[in-house]
């Protein structure tokens, strides 16, 4: 008598559940595949726009602005106030009495090089912008900013001293890459 595998003999429910685990990990490799390439693009389309990764640092150069003058440069949308501060203004604002400041930072911690400081130009009660960029601005009571909006006075040093703003001019992050150069962000 010869032995030959029947259909339901045990030989051939082995080679049929082979077949049917092959199957199923090739119909679940395949759905997963789908799954990805589907989703991958609804993934992508988070990512930042090109425009948006451009305004994430700005490089400024500082050689053209003279002792005593600020300009503003444009980072992330907003006004940033970069001041090139006179020995006046710097010893003004490392004198200040810490006490009596409603948000207390020693000017040490809020510039990297003493003769500059750079803050973003947002008062920091209802986000105006504050006057004392440009020569002729009335620059508040202690010769830093001015929002003539609700009156925040703010000192050399972008701090608040008077008027409803909570809190300080805030300082973006920014290195110096020269002597004469920063970049923001």
């Amino acid at each position: 008598m010869a032995d030959t595998a029947k259909p339901g003999s045990a030989a051939g429910v082995h080679d049929d559940a082979n077949r049917r685990d092959f199957l199923f990990l090739l119909t679940g490799a395949a759905g997963a595949i789908g799954t990805a390439s589907a989703v991958w693009p609804l993934i992508s389309s988070m990512n930042p726009a090109a425009d948006v990764l451009a305004l994430s640092s700005t490089e400024v150069n500082l050689a053209p602005v003279q002792v005593g003058q600020a300009i503003t440069v444009v980072w992330r949308g907003k006004p940033v106030f970069v001041r090139h501060r006179t020995p006046e203004e710097i010893a003004s604002a490392e004198k200040v009495n810490l006490k009596d400041l409603p948000d207390p930072k020693p000017d040490s911690e809020r510039v990297k090089k003493p003769e500059w400081l750079i803050v973003v130009g947002v008062c920091t009660h209802l986000g105006c912008v504050p006057l004392g960029q440009k020569l002729g601005d009335p620059r508040g009571d202690y010769g830093g900013w001015f929002c003539p909006c609700h009156g925040s006075h703010y000192d050399t040093s972008g701090r608040i001293r008077k008027g409803p703003a909570p809190a300080n001019l805030a300082v973006p992050g920014y290195t110096f890459v020269t002597d004469t150069s920063i970049r923001i962000g």
